[in-house]
This record gives structure tokens, sequence and C-alpha cells, in this order.
């Protein structure tokens, strides 16, 4: 029973609010590139459609198919994300990871927001599907990046 319990303390209010309200949700028409990502011990799904200048983001789109916690991990994702370089979208991935793996420090501003996935750490089954969006959508950039320098 302890267990459940716990697992209900997890899907807090603030997790149940993001998830509900994912920004840039859908599909851009014509990204310059997307990427989709699977978690495969749950099946969350998450495709991150990116445009960029070179250097930053300049369009974003994601579609997820998430448990609430991925959702809520989009919804801050998302929020965040325009303006920003692969470097500052790698050090959120990589912070989130420690965060998740050795709850290490929460990940940088402007993804701060992300320590309201702190209490998943105890919930290794869940991490894949926490991390999809900053993966994809670090994957989208360096794909980006890499064809406009082959233009």
């Amino acid at each position: 029973m302890s267990g459940e319990t716990d697992l209900i303390k997890l899907y807090s209010a603030r997790i149940l609010e993001l998830a509900a309200d994912i920004p840039h949700h859908g599909r851009l028409e014509a990204p310059h590139a997307s990427v989709k990502r699977r978690a495969p011990l749950c099946g969350s799904t998450v495709t991150v459609d990116i445009r960029t200048d070179g250097e930053r983001i300049t369009d974003y789109a994601a579609e997820v198919k998430a448990c609430a916690l991925g959702q809520a991990a989009a919804s801050v994702v998302g929020a965040n994300i325009i303006g920003c370089t692969l470097e500052q979208v790698q050090a959120a991935r990589d912070a989130l990871k420690t965060m998740l793996k050795e709850d290490g420090p929460t990940p940088p501003a402007p993804f701060d927001g992300l320590e309201v996935l702190r209490p998943a750490r105890d919930y290794k089954n869940r991490h894949a599907s926490i991390m999809l969006t900053l993966e994809a959508t670090a994957e989208a950039l360096e794909t980006a990046q890499s064809s406009s320098s082959c233009a």
C-alpha cells in the first residue's frame, strides 16, 4: 500500500497541470529537422519538429504520447525552448538525467521548472519517458545544424 501512496504523491497537482497544458503541442509544416523518440519500457513517444536560424531554435512543436510525467517534462521544455542553442538543450538534458539518476542539481534556467520531476528519481521505469523531449530536441538540433553546414 505504501508504494501505491508514494506513486499517487508523485503525480502532484503541478505535474498534472503541466501535463494538461503542453505549449507548442502538434507538428510543424516545414521543419528543418524532425525526430521521433520512443521509450521502449513504457511505449511513450515524442516527435519533435524544429526550425532554426542555424544556431537557435526559432520554431518548435512536439507531438507527445506519454504518461503524465513525460507530458509534464514536454510542457516545461515547450514553454522554454524557443531561442535555445544546442549547448543549452544538451546541458538541460544531461542535468535532468543526473537529477533523476543521482539526485543531482536542478537543470539550469530556463529549464529549472523540471525540478518538479525530482520525485520521479525513485521510479526508474519512468525516467525514459521524462527524458524523451530533451533527447529528441537535442537530436533534432544536431540534425538541423549538420544539414545547414552541408548546404
